[in-house]
């Protein structure tokens, strides 16, 4: 049963690295990772890099699976999982994901993205983001300092349209509609992975997300978004325990 995993913005594979690497001690050696377009992979002809396009892209990798697959998602490409989780739930064994409180009624984005889905604050800010070293990212932005190096070197121009184009597409009340869909649809048998000092999610939030959506939990305390990096063996072990259990 492969494992597949989406991350966001503005990452690339290696966001997935002290995870995988603690999950492969665990016997977890079937991982698919998967790029959005503009984030680590080709922007194909006629993409427009909307949450909604990214949705059917994420179909699409996963009917070439061919088979229900247990999905992994972090950042965006949680909010892709929560797509499709929405409206394919027959592609999912189960799905894990965090930054859930991105689809309560009451989330509110945070600066960066309202800064982004601002046309000319926005692209001024990507046109800064593009020129960050490692350093500035973990200075400004609390980046693990592992990780950086890696955001900064795929931070190009095209990741930044990418940005501006999905941010701007998911302008409230898309979220929030999300959410109401996620919740009326066929259950799927999931966890969130709660980190309550991400800055970015509104992490207070997922107490009641997880109940909306009958969801497990894995509370990781002190945790902000890079949980992945800060408390992987954590949260392989919650991982490998909820697929077992499956």
């Amino acid at each position: 049963m492969p494992i597949v995993f989406v991350h966001g913005n503005p990452e690339t594979t290696s966001v997935w690295r002290p995870l995988l690497t603690e999950l492969e001690v665990r016997g977890v050696t079937d991982a698919v990772l998967l790029s959005p377009p503009g984030f680590g992979a080709p922007v194909p002809a006629g993409f427009g890099c909307t949450a909604p396009e990214y949705r059917t892209w994420l179909v699409g990798e996963l009917e070439r699976i061919g088979e229900p697959v247990d999905l992994v998602g972090h950042d965006w490409g949680a909010g892709h999982l929560y797509a499709v989780a929405a409206t394919r739930p027959d592609l999912l064994r189960s799905w894990v994901a965090d930054c859930s409180g991105i689809i309560h009624p009451d989330y509110r984005w945070h600066p960066a993205a309202r800064t982004w889905q601002t046309p000319g604050d926005g692209d001024e800010l990507v046109a800064q983001m593009v020129a960050m070293t490692g350093d500035d990212l973990v200075a400004s932005d609390d980046v693990p300092a592992g990780l950086a190096p890696s955001i900064a070197e795929h931070f190009d121009e095209t990741m930044g349209r990418s940005i501006l184009a999905v941010y701007r597409s998911a302008v409230q009340p898309y979220m929030r509609e999300l959410g109401d869909r996620l919740a009326a649809a066929p259950r799927t048998r999931s966890l969130v992975v709660h980190t309550p000092a991400d800055p970015y999610t509104m992490p207070e939030l997922a107490p009641a997300v997880v109940e909306r959506l009958g969801s497990e939990v894995c509370t990781l305390h002190g945790c902000g978004h890079w949980w992945m990096w800060e408390r992987p063996a954590e949260a392989a072990e919650a991982m490998v325990d909820f697929w077992a259990r499956g």
